[in-house]
């Protein structure tokens, strides 16, 4: 048995009778605030799944209109206020998506055109990976975004799983084409039709990619960056001579993830296993992070799947062993998207906006000057082009608002809204003192500033990177803390049920069938979201079952997260 985790509005993302793809981020809404979320679908990892939860991450009326709508908010330009959170969480986060200038609507629905600075955040996220696969022996490679349709038909669970969100390709050049293609929902299918050229010998193993790419998944209710028609990712695929070389690839990549939420987005993942209903078409297992955004809900923000040979059978993709006998492969497929950045909005931001980790702030310090006379200008400037310098120098990734056509206070304002960790104000005073005052993003008003810090640059470097490791940990340590208070154990199915209602996580016991899951998803709306790799020792009851079994760690299925719906 393993405990298990249940909830209304919390930690997992539901999902609707589907299969858990690798990563997919849940799309964009074709309105920013007009329509108010209903049951909401939020979408658990990926693919064809999709999360239906009492409030709603992603949840818009669905549109079959191919125009963008013209009740939406402008996301253009700033306008200095959000929807407050406590009143309308899903209103606030597209209203942060706006102001912060993270992203817009596409002309066609359910796309969306990522702005610079939140393909900044992208980027981040991507140096980081990019370096963590390179380092466990990966190499990055491309392949075509169109895939034959006949290739997804030859794994029967992937095609079931795939089918409703399928975009085809019927013409091409004026022409009706032979055989229809599918635009890239993921890339299973076209890795194994290459591996099986590519992999002879046992010499050939182990083989191990990554493609940096789009995907395209039809979505009926998309919202920015969660969930989109068309999204970025990564996408890693391995064969490999053993089952259990497999199995150990698939763990290490799902740990390069938990630790990438918490050492760079600073968000506490849950890691674990999905549930057999849960798991990826075409995938023997599935391994998830799980996080919890600031209104509760759950979002899967990456996913790990030991593929065994479902692929390599179904595509003959074989090598000759070390004994002269022919072998099907054993493959693993990882990925995480651009949904990480709605997670680290969601996880962060407060009622000014975005609020952004220091290692994946695109800007990590905003420098204001400030002054009144042409005199007061120029000393001002020159001061502030020195720090500037100086700040890039030491590894500090800076900007500089020296605007004429906004004042001081809404500049403020402004990159607050933007989330930068830092901000340096200095004016005439602060040149002649040769000091700054440095204000702290997470900490609102006069608690988070430092008056008179010495411009001296080894004092003055120093400052700052200090400040930026504390805001760091202290949003590691704020998110923790919420989520940590937002989960109950339960010992009975009643208890689960008096969870639910509160819209918290519930985590408990469990040991039950596939259809008992089935029943508690029929009766309480919540669904099983992992079972956590931490599992406590112990004898344990089932809350469904009854049943007593002992708890060993992530093998046994007793520890499973939850979410409700309507």
């Amino acid at each position: 048995m393993a405990m298990a985790a249940v909830r209304l509005p919390s930690l997992s993302l539901l999902r609707y009778p589907s299969k858990s793809l690798l990563s997919c981020p849940l799309s964009l809404a074709p309105r920013l605030r007009h329509l108010r979320p209903r049951a909401s679908a939020h979408i658990s990892g990926g693919g064809a799944s999709r999360c239906i939860s009492a409030r709603s991450l992603a949840k818009e009326e669905v549109s079959s209109s191919a125009t963008p709508s013209t009740d939406r908010k402008p996301s253009s330009s700033y306008e200095g206020s959000v929807t407050p959170r406590s009143v309308d969480f899903n209103a606030w986060y597209l209203d942060v998506i706006a102001s912060a200038e993270l992203a817009d609507y596409g002309p066609v629905r359910g796309t969306m055109v990522i702005r610079p600075y939140g393909y900044a955040i992208w980027e981040a996220i991507q140096e980081y990976l990019n370096v963590k696969f390179k380092e466990t022996g990966h190499s990055n490679m491309y392949f075509p975004q169109f895939i034959p349709y006949s290739f997804i038909e030859k794994e029967a669970s992937h095609v079931e799983g795939f089918s409703p969100e399928l975009a085809l390709v019927t013409i091409g050049g004026g022409k009706e084409l032979e055989e229809k293609l599918v635009v890239r929902p993921t890339s299973e299918t076209i890795v194994n039709h290459m591996f099986t050229q590519w992999i002879q010998s046992y010499r050939d193993l182990p083989l191990m990619v990554n493609q940096w790419a789009n995907v395209t998944r039809w979505e009926m209710r998309t919202k920015p960056f969660v969930r989109t028609l068309e999204f970025l990712w990564q996408e890693g695929h391995t064969a490999h001579a053993t089952a259990e070389e497999a199995e150990t690839e698939a763990l290490q990549m799902i740990d390069v993830y938990k630790k990438f939420a918490y050492e760079q987005a600073a968000i506490p993942v849950i890691a674990g296993r999905k549930s057999r209903a849960e798991t990826f078409a075409g995938a023997a297992r599935t391994y998830t992070i799980e996080a919890m955004m600031g209104d509760r809900k759950a979002l899967q923000a990456g996913t790990s799947h030991n593929l065994g040979q479902n692929f390599s059978r179904a595509f003959g993709t074989q090598f000759t062993d070390e004994n002269g006998q022919r072998q099907h492969v054993w493959q693993t497929s990882w990925a995480v998207s651009t949904r990480f950045v709605g997670g680290i909005i969601m996880t962060h931001g407060d009622d000014a906006g975005l609020m952004l980790p220091p290692r994946i702030a695109p800007i990590q310090v905003v420098i204001v000057p400030i002054w009144k006379t042409a005199n007061d200008k120029s000393g001002v400037i020159d001061a502030v082009s020195s720090l500037k310098d100086l700040l890039l120098k030491a590894g500090i990734k800076v900007k500089v608002d020296d605007s004429e056509q906004r004042t001081p206070g809404w500049k403020f304002n402004f990159w607050e809204m933007k989330g930068v960790p830092l901000r340096i104000e200095i004016g005439p005073r602060d040149v002649a003192n040769k000091s700054v005052v440095v204000s702290r993003r997470d900490i609102p008003g006069k608690p988070g500033k430092d008056f008179g810090i010495s411009m001296e640059p080894s004092v003055l470097v120093a400052h700052l990177k200090s400040r930026l490791d504390d805001i760091q940990a202290s949003l590691l340590h704020r998110a923790i803390s919420f989520r940590d208070s937002n989960i109950v154990d339960v010992n009975s199915y009643e208890e689960l049920k008096a969870v639910i209602a509160q819209g918290k996580w519930a985590r408990g016991p469990w040991s039950a069938s596939d259809s008992e899951e089935q029943k508690v998803k029929e009766e309480t709306g919540a669904t099983i979201r992992c079972f956590p790799f931490e599992q406590p020792l112990g004898k344990m009851t089932c809350f469904m079952t009854a049943i007593q079994a002992l708890l060993q760690k992530y093998w046994s299925e007793c520890c499973r997260f939850w979410e409700g719906i309507n």
